[in-house]
């Protein structure tokens, strides 16, 4: 057990914020830490990392127990740097301790070389000590390390000599969590880690931590992260910790089973109370059963109560549906240049674009930020133009457009006015019975579209989209701004719809549900993947480790050559002969040992992507502990083939 957190409170102007929390982290698991905004999440971080004081109870109860000689590392949402310093500077920092040794050992070996008798015998014995220790927590892959987890934290294409103060704000954020990295904490404490990241960053942090040796606490609101990787998740509501064994799937499934078992003892023991209060009160008075009266109102002050369980609040419903079949060619556009702005400022995004969408298909639409998503959207409905190429719409189609900035509603409107000007022949009692439906009721009808928060806005234009009975449903960025219900509920509704949808979204979770193709567009080049999010990702892992393993055989075919050529001319002795002789049968040996570790390492990677393995907590576990001894020997074998090489 790293950290025991018992009978925990905090009272913010008298006002319990967190209540009971208790909480134990053992080795070598993940917890996602979840809840609603403002519900504690962050504070109850800054308590186990002390930052922050708890109040303890009236008898004294209240602990935070750390176990002795463990590393806690903590990315706030807002990490500060030493902005002065250049980012390699800050990132060996997270090396401070084997640098210092390294510096030891090479003062050691000053002394080992100009001394003699017991100063040398002294000397060389705390340089072998040293040098253990040095070797045994990598400090000869500083730098191989460094430039690991700056590559895929996206700095690839950044100088390291680079001054932290001239980052972004997002950079400086996924910097911070590249140096926590480097630090490999026995327990890493990430608060909302996935912010600034992009979809190649994300995918590739969670494979690094979901063999990551130590443990992991996680705030996130990120669906797809906490299922991804989390073993356990812990959600505070109503200032108190409830614990769900699994990801976030099994967290949704087991709440829900809860809460129904949880309303039915409430529901139970209201019933009993009400029966012992309603004796009470006609038999008190009598003196002949002022006795038994007294018997059950001590009955009842003894009654343990079930508290009634936070049940879902009501959900909106939403039901998409089309009265028209459309042909089976939705969309289909040839050699389309994506473009933003116009005369002089006119900029291209995309070269050229070639998209075919077919009917019932869920097409979604992903790619880097800026690349020109939400423009592709637009320019299919000839909403903005594009400079050549043509952009075929089939026949009985039929658009239902949501945008991100739900630019379709009328600011000036009120709330039914907008749906009565698109949709004249329905009587009012119609259009409230479709508002109500995504909780829009009573006077909140009657209000401005200007004054409506981004997630009403939402559910205004759901129920424009619903009304519309669109068979194609372009959407952009859905789920921004609405609460978790809303959420599901959408999920549900576009994952059970019939008809065709092009979908542009950052929302791992909803692209997983709802997607059966995904289309990433880069500047250069469309690439069309078959299913939904898990099996995008399970590809593009493929083609990295193909790409790298090229990358590898490349490099060394080069090495080799390089090597020939170096020595063609060179005299050798007959000592240097024999010694080349063995280096090389050496290396020829290590060169089979190697690609045979390649190829067991790529069978690994496969097992664990089968469903079976990934089900199976345990076997799971054991593949990655077999995958993780795998890599750290091919990384001997590279090292000692590069020195021979050398």
């Amino acid at each position: 057990m790293l950290i025991n957190v018992s009978n925990i409170y905090k009272y913010f102007n008298g006002a319990a914020l967190l209540r009971d929390i208790n909480l134990t982290v053992e080795n070598h698991e993940t917890i996602g830490l979840i809840g609603s905004n403002g519900c504690g999440k962050t504070t109850l971080l800054n308590i186990i990392t002390g930052q922050e004081e708890f109040d303890k109870t009236t008898n004294g109860l209240g602990s935070v127990d750390i176990a002795n000689n463990i590393n806690i590392g903590y990315l706030h949402q807002n990490s500060g740097l030493e902005t002065t310093s250049t980012i390699r500077e800050e990132m060996l920092k997270a090396f401070s301790n084997l640098l210092s040794i390294k510096e030891k050992m090479k003062q050691l070996e000053a002394v080992m070389s100009q001394e003699t008798g017991d100063k040398q015998q002294s000397a060389s014995e705390e340089y072998a000590r040293l040098s253990a220790f040095f070797e045994a927590r990598d400090g000869y892959r500083i730098d191989v390390k460094i430039q690991q987890i700056l590559n895929g934290m996206g700095f690839s294409d950044t100088p390291d000599d680079r001054i932290i103060s001239s980052l972004s704000g997002g950079e400086k954020t996924r910097l911070a969590l590249a140096k926590l990295l480097l630090e490999e904490p026995d327990l890493l404490i990430l608060d909302e880690p996935t912010n600034h990241l992009d979809f190649t960053t994300l995918m590739w942090l969670e494979d690094y931590l979901k063999s990551y040796k130590g443990s992991i606490l996680i705030v996130s609101h990120d669906r797809y992260f906490l299922n991804k990787l989390c073993t356990r998740i812990c959600e505070i509501e109503n200032g108190k910790l409830i614990t769900y064994k699994g990801n976030y799937s099994a967290y949704l499934l087991q709440k829900e089973m809860n809460s129904q078992r949880q309303l039915k003892e409430f529901e139970m023991q209201q019933k009993e109370i009400s029966k012992l209060e309603d004796y009470i009160v006609r038999n008190k008075t009598r003196a002949s059963t002022a006795k038994m009266a007294k018997s059950r109102q001590h009955a009842l002050d003894r009654i343990d109560r079930v508290e009634k369980p936070v049940m879902y609040t009501k959900p909106p419903k939403i039901n998409l549906t089309y009265d028209i079949e459309p042909t089976k060619d939705i969309l289909q556009v040839f050699s389309c240049p994506v473009c933003v702005g116009s005369g002089n400022e006119r900029k291209t995004l995309i070269n050229s674009l070639d998209m075919h969408i077919r009917r019932g298909e869920h097409a979604a639409i992903i790619g880097p930020n800026g690349i020109g998503k939400t423009s592709i959207l637009k320019m299919i409905q000839e909403l903005i133009p594009h400079d050549s190429g043509n952009i075929i719409w089939g026949g009985n189609v039929k658009l239902s457009y949501f945008d991100q900035e739900h630019a379709v509603l009328n600011q000036n409107d009120t709330v039914i006015e907008s749906v009565s000007n698109k949709f004249p022949s329905m009587s009012e009692t119609e259009i409230r019975k479709a508002l109500g439906s995504v909780l829009i009721t009573g006077e909140d009808v009657f209000k401005p579209v200007s004054v409506l928060s981004g997630g009403e806005r939402a559910k205004l234009c759901f129920c424009l989209m619903a009304l519309n009975k669109g068979n194609v449903l372009v959407l952009d960025e859905p789920t921004n701004h609405i609460d978790l219900n809303t959420k599901e509920v959408l999920e549900e509704a576009l994952a059970e719809f019939e008809g065709t949808i092009i979908l542009v979204s950052h929302d791992r979770y909803l692209l997983n549900k709802v997607s059966n193709r995904i289309i990433e567009v880069t500047e250069n080049n469309v690439t069309t993947y078959k299913g939904n999010f898990d099996r995008y990702s399970e590809q593009k892992m493929l083609e990295r480790k193909e790409k790298e393993a090229l990358l590898s055989a490349e490099k060394r075919k080069q090495d080799e050559e390089n090597y020939k050529a170096k020595k063609q001319n060179q005299y050798r002795t007959r000592q240097q002969r024999a010694l080349d002789a063995a280096r090389r049968n050496r290396i020829n040996q290590l060169e089979k040992e190697i690609e045979q570790l390649e190829a067991n390492i790529s069978t690994l990677e496969q097992d664990i992507l089968l469903p079976e393995v990934s089900a199976n907590f345990e076997l799971m576990t054991e593949k990655c502990t077999q995958l993780e001894e795998l890599r750290n020997l091919l990384d001997e074998k590279m090292n000692e083939w590069a020195e021979l090489e050398q």
